[in-house]
Formats: C-alpha cells, structure tokens, sequence
C-alpha cells in the first residue's frame, strides 16, 4: 500500500495584492499540515510579480488582459465584466486540465468577489469554501443590502444589524453609504451573497474572539469558519520555519533602507504612515498630512507610492530629512514588529489593521474609502486600540486633528493612550493564541482537512 494522496486544493484569489496575501498565507497554512495547494491567478500577475518564489505550485487562468491586467483595462467598469465573462471558461478549462494530466482538484477555496467559481467548482462536483478576505462586519451589510433588508439610498439615522455595534450611516462601507459612487465595485460586493448557500464552508480572515458575535449570527445558516489572522508564521506562532513574507509583492519594498533608519530611534518614537497599495489621499489632504507630520514632535516613516510622490508638498522631503523618512514602499511587517514603532497611520485596509492588531501596534485611523469607515469604527469604538481622525465638512482631516491625534498616542501618552496600548497587546496575544497549536483557528483549518481526507 501506498502513502495516501495529499488532497489538492485551488486557492483562488481576486488578482489584488490585497487578496491574494491573505489567501496565499492560508495555502501556506494548508501545506504545512500536509495538504497540497496550488494558487491561480491571473496570466497578466504570474508574469509581472515575484509570486514564482513560493513553494506553492501556480495555475493562471485569463482575466481578458493577458498583457497589461487592470491597467490595461483602464477601469473597473470595462474590467470586472470582462473578467467575469472570461475568467468562468479559463478556470474550468483549468481544472478540466488537472483533472485529465492526474492532477484531479479536492476542493476549491474561492475569493468572495468571484462568486462565479463556486459554480465552476459545482459544475465539476468539487467541495468549495468561499474565502472573505474583508471583515465579518462589513461582509453583513453587504448581505443585508443583498436581501432588501438596508434599502438604498439609506435615510440619515443609525444602522443596527444583528451581531453588530449601531453605525452610523458614514461609517457603513463607502460603496453603501455613497450609493452609486462606484457601481461596478458596488456590484461585485453585494453579488458575492448571490450564491454562498451553495458553498460548503464560508471562511474569514479573522479568529473568532474578535468578531464574534457577528460569526454567531451568520453561522446560523452557514458553516462559518474562522482561520486568520492569515499573517506569515513567523510573526505569529512561529510554526511554519522561514515564513516571514506573503511571497508576493506588487512594489519592491526597500527592506535595509526603512529597517537601518528605524534601528537608530527610540522606541515608540514613530509614526509610520501607509495607505496601502490601492487607497490614496487627494492632494490637499496630503498636504494637511504633510503639514502634520512636520510640525509634530515625533519621528514619521511614510510610504509615498512613484505614482503618488507629486502630491508632496514642494522640497518636503529635505525640509523634514532630520525627521522623516519617505519611500516608495516598505516591508509593512517587519516595520511594524519593529520597537520604534509607536503608531501607525493606517487608511484601515483589513489587511493592515489585521497586521498591526496582530503586533500590538495602536492605530490612528484615517479610512478613505470601500470598507475603511467600518474598520475605523470597529479599531476606535469596538477593539480600542486606536483613534480616529474627524473629518470637517469639507471632508478633509485637518492637520490640527491628525496632530492632536499623534500627541495622545506617541508623544504625551496619557490614559487613553496607556487603554489603547494595553488593548493592544491584549488582542496581540488573543490572535497569536488563535493560529498556535489548538487555537480556533488552528482546530477550524484542521476540521477543513480533516473533511477532504
């Protein structure tokens, strides 16, 4: 008798840096208990990134813009029909594929954006877990607006959901309480409910003390399993040797210049700001950042994307040169895990406040668009570990706040600060508890296995 075949499972995530992280960790997870994934992703991404440098087999399917991707589409609008027209035929062409060259697929673990390969997956009899890489919270207003229960466009007064705090209308997901602003976006969030009771699991990127009432309610009717948070190993549990990065990065961090520069500051010095690899301030609200970050007392790192970099301010990187440091990217978790770090300046991404939720580092939230006003809410008012910057009328955070903001956190720490950090290393050790060796989220990812084998 042979060795048993170790099931083979495609993780497919949306092709966004944002997405296929979370999904990628998670296939890294899977291998290191003995299961084989192979990722697809786009013709387009496996030819323009360093993806080839996972030990995890690759798979491409087309999106429609083999040579150029979303940028070669131009926008979301002529994008998103596209890929949603090709991409069904190019993935069961894929696992038809595998299946005849001995190769057969187990199971599918598909990004929530793409509803379309649960039906693929269906099509071919393959048990399937839809994967949300955004939060239990944000992905239930999404529902609600799918089943008619928040009609649109909503009335000014407060929102209450079941298994949610009551939000305001403007701290809903921008795409829900600016209806009609991006409605090629606004489609694909809403249609991912379109046919998730056909999925055999629904997977979130979050453990479950953090939101869990929210996952009490929606397991109600679906098989909900928390497995995050989908963070390398070894910033974690440390179980997965050399795990230290996604294996996957959009921009070239520049690793020795950001570490050098924070190795010689004071421990919780810093203010490190990012807006992530999609999100971006307009140009006065850089230049209110700017002026904060100058006039502050405390150090900043800023990551300042090539295509970005006009907005600064005239000669603003030599006039703060004895303060600051600019750069077109960095390597986000080994500045966060770094002890000079004392806040960091996040737009809320669910990717960045999972990764500064999960190294202890308090948050100063500045939400710019999709699902950031509600993972804002949830870091000042739900989690407390960070504070968030008002906008004015005009829609702007003026610099007076971003700096009153950066005082209570880094420079006068005073009790709300103290709370905050405190906070902070409490859900720290919670998340790390949760991907160790018998935590939720371990025993969650091992009753998946222990289903396909």
């Amino acid at each position: 008798m042979g060795e048993p075949k170790a099931p083979h499972v495609l993780v497919f995530p949306y092709p966004a840096q944002g997405h296929i992280n979370p999904i990628l960790q998670f296939a890294k997870r899977l291998l290191s208990k003995g299961v084989k994934p192979s990722l697809v992703t786009t013709v387009f991404l496996s030819n323009s990134s360093d993806l080839t440098s996972t030990s995890i087999d690759l798979h491409t399917i087309s999106d429609g813009f083999d040579e150029g991707g979303y940028d070669q589409a131009g926008s979301a609008d002529i994008y998103l029909p596209t890929f949603w027209s090709v991409g069904p035929k190019s993935f069961a062409a894929l696992v038809k594929k595998l299946g005849e060259t001995g190769h057969p697929v187990d199971a599918v673990v598909y990004d929530g954006f793409m509803p379309w390969a649960l039906d693929v997956a269906k099509q071919f009899g393959i048990p399937s877990a839809v994967f949300f890489t955004q939060s239990c919270a944000v992905n239930s207003v999404y529902y609600h607006v799918r089943k008619g229960n928040l009609q649109l466009p909503l009335p000014a007064t407060p929102v209450s959901l079941p298994g949610l705090p009551t939000l305001q209308v403007s701290e809903l997901p921008s795409f829900v309480c600016i209806y009609g602003s991006f409605p090629a976006w606004f489609d694909v969030v809403v249609h991912q409910f379109s046919n998730v009771d056909g999925a055999d699991w629904v997977f979130f990127n979050i453990f479950y003390e953090l939101e869990k009432e929210a996952v009490d309610w929606m397991s109600k009717f679906w098989n909900v399993k928390t497995v995050g948070p989908t963070i390398p190993s070894m910033y974690m549990d440390k179980r997965i040797q050399n795990d230290k990065d996604y294996g996957m990065n959009l921009f070239k961090p520049n690793f020795s210049a950001c570490m050098n520069w924070l190795s010689g500051k004071p421990k919780d010095s810093v203010v490190y700001v990012s807006f992530g690899s999609f999100a971006s301030p307009g140009i006065e609200q850089t230049a209110e950042l700017a002026s904060a970050l100058k006039e502050s007392d405390a150090y900043f790192l800023w990551v300042v994307r090539e295509t970005e970099k006009a907005r600064l301010p005239n000669n603003f990187i030599e006039e703060t040169r004895d303060k600051g440091l600019v750069v077109p990217w960095c390597p986000q978790l080994e500045v966060l895990s770094h002890d000079s770090v004392g806040c960091f300046l996040t737009h809320c991404g669910f990717n960045s406040v999972l990764e500064a939720l999960s190294l202890g580092v308090p948050m100063l939230a500045m939400p710019v668009w999709t699902d950031q006003p509600t993972n804002a809410k949830h870091v000042e008012d739900v989690w407390r570990i960070g504070v968030r910057a008002r906008l004015d009328e005009e829609g702007i955070v003026r610099r007076e706040v971003i700096k009153q903001c950066i005082r209570e956190l880094v420079i006068e720490v005073g009790e709300k600060g103290k709370e905050i950090k405190k906070n902070s290393i409490k859900w720290k050790n919670l998340a790390k508890k949760a991907v160790d060796e018998g935590g939720s989220s371990d025993k969650n990812i091992d009753e998946f296995i222990a289903k396909l084998l």
